[in-house]
């Protein structure tokens, strides 16, 4: 799949579905609209959404505080085939295994982003909010360098 190429539809994957997958769901739909159908999951479906994620990407006009946690397995309950996406993007390494695990029977390209889990890090508020931060700007920046400018300036 050649660089700044949009697929058609897109899985992003990490642990919980709670900060980093729901933070890139998000974010690829407000850059690049309908271009692409757009999930998020994660391996396991424990936590709610993380109130720092949905902090830190209001912040950059990207709305989280709808989303409902999800795993694997529950998307494949709901009808959405891992096989059908065109990309999985992996930002934790278990969600990499599992999903190289659950996707070898098909053809589809697994990426690894290695994107920093932001939990548990920082003292104060002021702090999390920095490491979010961070971790949000490490996905807008993978997600930039992969597919292209967004399709209005997020900034």
């Amino acid at each position: 799949m050649e660089q700044n190429k949009i697929p058609a539809s897109v899985l992003f994957c990490c642990d919980h579905n709670a900060v980093r997958s729901p933070m890139a769901e998000g974010m690829m739909k407000k850059f690049y609209g309908h271009l692409a159908y757009v999930q998020s999951a994660g391996v396991r479906n424990d936590l709610e959404i993380d109130g720092f994620a949905i902090a830190v990407c209001d912040e950059i006009g990207v709305e989280l505080s709808n989303h409902r946690s999800r795993s694997f397995e529950e998307m494949q309950d709901w009808g959405d085939d891992l096989g059908g996406f065109d990309l999985i993007v992996a930002l934790s390494p278990a969600s990499q295994r599992l999903a190289l695990e659950m996707t070898r029977v098909f053809h589809l390209d697994v990426e690894y982003w290695p994107i920093m889990d932001p939990t548990g890090l920082g003292e104060s508020r002021e702090a999390k909010l920095a490491v979010y931060r961070q971790t949000r700007d490490q996905i807008r920046t993978r997600m930039l360098d992969r597919f292209g400018p967004a399709l209005d300036d997020p900034d």
